[in-house]
């Protein structure tokens, strides 16, 4: 008789750790769990015999089956239990313990959303399975080798409002392969509200056909509000890529005639590469990338090809130094920006790997987000989250026809974003990085204009140790702390004196260095200083805007910016100061002065240059920040040339886009 036989059902046990034996080979769907939920692969699996090798997984949880943008979600409408084994064809799912707060004879473990879901593939996401401690997923008769596992989330159980239904926390741990690779996930902080979708990509490499994806309560969040059983991990679907090139269907004879042809011709290859010495920079790489592989999701060259279509030309957003930039759309209709860097560069194989490591270890609403990477042949491409607006300097300064009409709110919004991207990077990451390259090109904004910073190919990590960091100097003229730019003298304060100068550009809609054929140079930190002197900095405001603006939310902006651009580092403020005083929860000390002297020519002529003409072409005031062949810094080329959307203001570029 089987241990389960003899247990009641009032009997409130979490089996979910526990080790038991099934009594034969075969897989039964039961009442409890018969199998380990920790070992990763189950023995019945691992028994199964499969008709054919699967190289993809498409799953729609709690729901029934769909189709999306060509690709079929499998069914997974059946009800659960309160412990409870379901095995399909290729996959099988089990949901451990119950609601022990609630009535277990009311509670589904599948939910239904109540609203209306303004989002890409709605049908994913009408419904979702839940569990209350563990629920995991298996694929099986999978080919052995890497995979790319897409999660597709929802919080569809609470509100956006103000109600008591939108006080509910939800926090669960995610397992791949039995590996822990997210900690405490919460659906709605990760989609930046309720009712939304997000994605994350995670790699796995599958061993003995079997992929394991497990999901655990681990105590957190609430458990009674706004309802008693809305705790506990919660999935939408789930889509399985692999991260090789499936084999064709072919007779024994011809692949292994295939097979010894290929060895021989790459042996051959091998051999005079390394007669050359070029495979010294590859092997170098691939040791690099070794580490990073399981933290970002891996990406074949044959989906990029396909997302792009073939990297072709009316996909191309953007061009710098070490590549271009494409718009693509992953095959379940993700919108994607695919940055293509040169492998013959080492200085491009240097931020490749600076970016993956940075970006991969941070996750913020605020950062723009990475969602792999792909490393065939000479081919180095990073797969980067899509903003539809484009970047912050084209959207204020760029030429005219893609300039955006950003008013007061949104521009205070923009500055307050960015403020807490850099707070999260400086004093709330488990890593504490200093940017180095905080420019209006390197803010990127979504399609609600929300700012993500971009571009960490020269970010560097601020160990707390430290007083600073000593480094070659790297970035944006105009951008960078003087004690950087004159002596490699770097801390977080550098980042600083960069969003202070990006305030200002983004208060006045003008950019903080400019220059004219025949004409001199203006500063836009030197007329925001003359202006406080004057008493008069409201005259920094953008004439676009009218009177159209909060008059005391400008001055705070501007005071603020020129507190972060203080010639000493050690008064400038914290960026979590910053994001306080911006919402206005601490006031903004009175500034000292800086006792600037200008004739009045000058000062006519920068009053001209930032107030007269309105006509000029402002786009040429940015083409030193924007262009690959802007101003550098000792070794390292200017980060200008990094830029996700880094459009050159002399191509066409601009418009080919519709």
């Amino acid at each position: 008789m089987r241990f389960w036989k003899w247990l009641t059902v009032s009997l409130c046990s979490d089996l979910s750790y526990n080790n038991f034996t099934a009594g034969g080979s075969e897989c039964h769907e039961e009442s409890v769990t018969s199998y380990s939920a920790t070992s990763g692969l189950v023995s019945c699996l691992q028994s199964q015999r499969c008709a054919k090798s699967r190289y993809n997984l498409f799953i729609n949880c709690g729901e029934s089956k769909a189709e999306v943008r060509g690709t079929t979600y499998e069914d997974d409408s059946q009800e659960a239990t309160p412990s409870s084994f379901f095995r399909s064809d290729y996959w099988a799912y089990s949901s451990t313990s119950y609601f022990a707060d609630d009535n277990i004879a009311a509670v589904s473990y599948k939910v239904k959303n109540t609203s209306t879901l303004s989002i890409n593939n709605a049908q994913l996401y009408m419904e979702a399975r839940r569990s209350a401690i563990s629920l995991t997923y298996y694929g099986f008769c999978l080919m052995d080798g890497p995979y790319n596992v897409t999660l597709h989330f929802a919080e569809i159980m609470f509100t956006g409002n103000e109600s008591y239904k939108s006080l509910g926390r939800r926090a669960f741990n995610i397992y791949i392969q039995g590996k822990l690779v997210w900690k405490d996930f919460n659906i709605e902080i990760e989609a930046g509200g309720v009712g939304k979708e997000v994605m994350r990509n995670f790699a796995a490499i599958v061993t003995k056909g079997t992929l394991e994806i497990r999901f655990y309560w681990a105590g957190k969040g609430t458990t009674a509000i706004p309802d008693g059983g809305v705790y506990g991990p919660l999935i939408s679907a789930i889509s399985v890529y692999p991260g090789f090139d499936p084999p064709a269907s072919k007779s024994a004879g011809t692949v292994a005639g295939i097979l010894a042809a290929v060895v021989f011709v790459v042996f051959l290859i091998l051999v005079i590469l390394w007669w050359r010495g070029c495979l010294v920079l590859k092997d170098k790489m691939a040791q690099d990338l070794k580490g990073l592989a399981l933290q970002i999701g891996l990406f074949t060259l044959r989906q990029i090809k396909a997302a792009t279509n073939n990297f072709d030309t009316a996909n191309k957003i953007g061009e710098g130094g070490f590549g271009s930039v494409y718009k693509g759309f992953l095959s379940d209709g993700t919108p994607i920006a695919v940055k293509q860097l040169s492998s013959n560069s080492q200085p491009g194989n240097n931020e490749f790997l600076t970016e993956i490591e940075t970006i991969s270890a941070l996750q913020h609403p605020h950062l723009l987000k990475l969602y792999g990477c792909c490393i065939e042949g000479n081919q180095l491409l990073l797969v980067y989250e899509y903003m539809e607006n484009n970047n912050l300097a084209r959207a204020l300064f760029g030429p005219k026809e893609f300039q955006l009409k950003l008013d007061w709110w949104t521009r205070h919004k923009i500055c307050v974003g960015i403020a807490r991207g850099l707070a999260y990077l400086h004093e709330e990451s488990r890593l504490k990085i200093v940017h180095r390259d905080i420019k209006a090109t390197n803010v990127l904004l979504d399609k609600d204009l929300n700012p993500k910073i971009s571009d960490f190919g020269l970010a560097k990590l601020d160990e707390e140790d430290k007083t600073h960091i000593s480094t070659k100097i790297a970035g944006t003229y105009g951008y960078m702390a003087p004690e950087y730019a004159m002596h490699g003298y770097l801390t977080d304060k550098a980042d600083i004196y960069s969003f202070g100068i990006v305030a200002l550009e983004v208060v006045s809609g003008q950019s903080n260095t400019s220059s004219q054929k025949t004409k001199e140079c203006f500063i836009l930190l030197d007329w925001a200083h003359f202006l406080k002197e004057r008493g008069n900095l409201i005259e920094l405001v953008d004439p676009r805007l009218g009177s159209h603006f909060d008059k005391e939310e400008a001055l705070a902006l501007i005071k603020v910016a020129l507190m972060c651009t203080n010639a000493t580092p050690a008064l400038r403020p914290q960026m979590s100061s910053v994001v306080s005083m911006l919402e206005g929860k601490v006031a903004v000390p009175v500034l000292d002065s800086a006792g600037a002297i200008m004739t009045e020519e000058k000062i006519e002529a920068m009053r001209k240059h930032f107030r007269g003409d309105e006509h000029q072409a402002v786009g040429e005031n940015i083409t030193k920040s924007m262009s690959i062949e802007g101003p550098q810094t000792g070794a390292a080329s200017s980060a200008s040339g990094n830029d996700l959307y880094p459009v050159l203001l002399d191509t066409d570029y601009w418009h080919k886009r519709e």
